[in-house]
């Protein structure tokens, strides 16, 4: 999900509030303020209302807080992120974070006071003050943000969920630091990118790609193994630990156990995203063998999905991939920002993102046009379009074409940014332009993997982001080892490279668009060649 066009920062709240003042904020006639672009967009278009949503239902929310210093927080990163910059690499640890860039302690109980007094639950504060958790029943969340909660249908696909009628209201101080409260509604579910299919034999089980086929097609050393390195996986799914262990043994990797962490409780039952979270695993294992690698799973909800992000910041862990997403329409401006938010403060602390762009080609929204899948139209993500890789039987990259499925196209949402204006398409008319880069995801053939006790041939983007972040971490390792930052937002450094080190792919389509020389929107700049991309950014 996502979407955002960023917004200036309202102006701050005093470091500290009269307990008078405070309370008189609190009162029922204080003026409230709305909180723009939170709710659905086209809602009574395209869902009937079907009634109420029960008084008594408990309901979670996550509120997310807009950054302290308006732009400041953009440029900051702009410049840590810049190759040419002589701040490049000089990220802010968590706490630094906090201190230049996250709400007062005193902004921070004033929501506090505010949720509890009209009876909600609140949860965590999470790093930095700027993101806040807290749970009531629908009758109590309809009274602290001012709308309410219906039942809806939806006209196209005939699911049901609930929606605020309207956007939320606050008191018009808290209501200033505001920017989303995530899980006032549940239309949107994240889908996975991954897009199985069984092939005719190549060298792995299954039919799909194997380590030595990926790892030689993309030129990674064996030098580089990403030991010592951190990968965090988003997931809205479960695995198995049995069928990951299996396909290590297979190829005899020796990858460390991956680590689990759930945030708030968890994703539930395994579901048939399990295949998904079973293909990022084992395409890090296939390329970077011994990276230790963090699964974070979380609910499938807006509040489950920046509460999943923020766990990741936290957590420090420099690469992420992700291979979940909806298209940028389907979602509120609000909640894309709050989402974006996320990302930049990761980008402020030297952590990457690698985002699938999607399995439906130029039409991520399947409405006839030419839409984009968010999170990878982010500004602070890099994302990873779909390609069809061809090896010679000595594992050598022999050609590579567009694959029809790879999301791309531009934003509706965010315009160009800098580091992109470059390579600006008229086609983008001033919008984020996607996919940054691209890999291996045509389904036939896949990459080989171990899932639900049998092997497979997998494709999807959700293939491409695992081996970007693949290389994330081997690039990570090599840097380490010349004393030098990780890679961390990579985008401007990428951009920067003007092709050198990627393989540029000059044919396929992916239905609106055409592969062409150069940066385009099929591919972007094309699949790495680890060793001279590596050397490239190394200098």
């Amino acid at each position: 999900m996502k979407l955002l066009g960023l917004v200036a920062a309202p102006a701050l709240l005093a470091a500290a509030v009269p307990a008078a003042h405070a309370a008189n904020a609190l009162q029922p006639h204080a003026t409230r303020a709305a909180i723009a672009g939170d709710v659905l967009p086209g809602l009574k278009q395209n869902a009937a209302r079907t009634g109420s949503v029960a008084a008594g239902k408990r309901i979670s929310v996550a509120i997310s807080l807009t950054p302290r210093g308006g732009r400041a927080l953009d440029t900051f990163v702009a410049k840590v992120s810049d190759p040419h910059s002589s701040s490049y690499g000089h990220y802010l640890t968590r706490h630094g974070f906090a201190a230049r860039f996250g709400r007062t302690d005193a902004e921070i109980k004033q929501l506090k006071d505010y949720l509890r007094a009209q009876g909600l639950t609140v949860g965590k504060v999470h790093s930095g003050n700027l993101l806040v958790d807290a749970d009531g029943t629908a009758a109590q969340l309809e009274k602290a943000f001012g709308t309410k909660l219906s039942t809806w249908k939806d006209a196209k696909t005939g699911r049901c969920f609930y929606a605020n009628d309207s956007a939320p209201t606050l008191p018009a101080a808290i209501a200033s630091i505001v920017s989303d409260v995530a899980g006032l509604n549940n239309r949107v579910q994240l889908h996975h990118q991954a897009t199985p299919h069984t092939v005719s034999p190549h060298n792995g089980p299954g039919g799909g790609y194997t380590p030595a086929q990926l790892k030689g097609g993309y030129n990674v050393s064996g030098t580089y193994t990403g030991s010592g390195q951190k990968i965090a996986l988003l997931e809205f799914d479960g695995f198995q630990q049995s069928n990951i262990t299996t396909y290590d043994n297979y190829y005899g990797l020796g990858s460390p156990t991956p680590a689990v962490q759930k945030v708030d409780g968890g994703s539930g039952a395994l579901g048939d995203g399990q295949v998904e979270v079973e293909l990022d695993i084992e395409v890090l294992h296939a390329i970077a063998p011994k990276a230790n690698v963090t699964v974070f799973e979380g609910p499938n909800s807006d509040a489950g999905e920046v509460d999943t992000y923020q766990a990741i910041v936290d957590s420090g862990i420099p690469t992420t991939s992700i291979s979940w997403g909806a298209a940028e329409s389907a979602r509120t401006t609000s909640g894309i920002n709050a989402v974006d938010a996320v990302f930049k403060a990761g980008a402020a602390q030297g952590l990457g993102f690698y985002a699938a762009s999607g399995d439906d080609g130029s039409d991520d929204a399947g409405d006839g046009g030419t839409s984009v899948d968010y999170p990878a139209s982010d500004p602070y993500v890099t994302g990873v379009g779909g390609t069809k890789l061809t090896v010679t039987s000595s594992n050598v990259w022999s050609k590579e074409v567009a694959w029809s499925g790879g999301g791309g196209g531009k934003s509706s949402v965010f315009k160009i940014p800098s580091w992109q204006t470059a390579v600006q398409k008229s086609a983008g008319g001033g919008y984020r332009q996607v996919p940054d880069v691209s890999a291996h995801a045509n389904p036939s053939p896949g990459v080989s993997i171990y899932s639900q006790g049998s092997w497979s041939s997998v494709g999807g983007t959700s293939a491409a982001a695992p081996e970007w972040a693949a290389f994330a971490a081997l690039y990570n390792q090599r840097a380490a080892a010349a004393g030098k930052a990780g890679l961390g937002f990579a985008n401007p450094a990428l951009y920067s490279a003007s092709g050198t080190g990627f393989h540029d792919i000059t044919s396929g389509s992916n239905g609106a668009y055409s592969a062409g020389t150069g940066w385009d929107f099929t591919t972007g700049w094309g699949s790495y060649n680890a060793a001279t991309l590596a050397s490239k950014l190394l200098g």
